[in-house]
């Protein structure tokens, strides 16, 4: 019974084994790396928004405000979120060059580094829209046809029927969306740039956003045939009718003065 019992092992050896099974196997590093991974992303958070500070305080500043409290030439920034910041300044339109009815898209001057930055920056001044992901904005395998009917009933009274854009008051227009980008599309329903009305998630699901950058890639695309000829800018029956009415009557009144000069008696006079 002594022999048995001095054989015993003790109640921590079991412990001592896992652990070392454990780290031989890589299993401790796993239980203790995720630790590691959140402060790391956290670090490089932290980063991104001190040099995203300091890229504010040169571009944007002057008319935003200090900490983006806005001022009497530029709006408050906070509460936007980096999604509003990405369109801005990815589409060139942030930096602003001058005042003016409506700020126009430009040559983007920052790079996609520096714009992650600065919306870094302007997303910790308050919670707002976040910057999509590719996934979202991915229009694969959307439903063009809905996202036609979601266009028409939304979009176009400022876009057109086919997002060629539009004419608005006091100097104002609806940009063209031909060729945009669709992160940027979905970015502009997000967060509502300028003139145009705000499309969150609770009014306007994900999926359906695809939809209308699926037909808005479509409807100009190569993929859609126009029988009729010249769409003049796909405004409907109005313009095709003024086209008709301004270039077809001036070509018969052109013909009616020639036949005039060509008569006989214009001949002899």
């Amino acid at each position: 019974m002594k022999k048995l019992s001095a054989r015993r092992r003790h109640p921590l050896a079991a412990v001592v084994v896992l652990l070392l099974a454990l780290a031989a196997t890589g299993g401790l590093y796993a239980a203790f790396a995720p630790a590691s991974k959140a402060q790391a992303d956290e670090t490089a958070q932290s980063l991104a928004i001190e040099e995203g500070k300091k890229l504010y305080s040169v571009g944007c500043a002057s008319c935003h405000g200090t900490g983006g409290q806005g001022t009497t030439d530029g709006p408050s920034l906070v509460g936007v979120g980096s999604a509003a910041v990405d369109f801005q300044v990815g589409t060139g339109r942030m930096p602003a060059q001058q005042p003016g009815a409506q700020v126009p898209k430009k040559k983007v001057i920052y790079s996609q580094a520096q714009i992650d930055q600065l919306a870094a920056y302007v997303a910790s001044l308050g919670a707002g829209p976040i910057t999509p992901t590719k996934k979202q904005v991915n229009p694969a395998g959307a439903d063009i046809a809905k996202g036609g009917e979601l266009f028409r009933t939304n979009c176009a009274q400022c876009h057109n029927f086919t997002g060629e854009g539009g004419a608005l008051t006091d100097g104002k227009y609806a940009p063209s969306l031909e060729g945009v980008d669709p992160k940027h599309i979905y970015e502009a329903m997000q967060t509502g740039p300028q003139n145009m009305p705000s499309f969150p998630d609770s009014t306007m699901p994900e999926q359906q956003k695809r939809d209308i950058i699926a037909y808005v890639q479509t409807v100009n695309s190569d993929q859609s045939e126009n029988p009729g000829g010249l769409k003049l800018g796909g405004l409907g029956p109005v313009s095709e009718g003024l086209f008709a009415w301004i270039f077809g009557l001036g070509a018969l009144i052109a013909l009616a003065v020639w036949v005039a000069a060509h008569t006989a008696k214009a001949k002899k006079s």
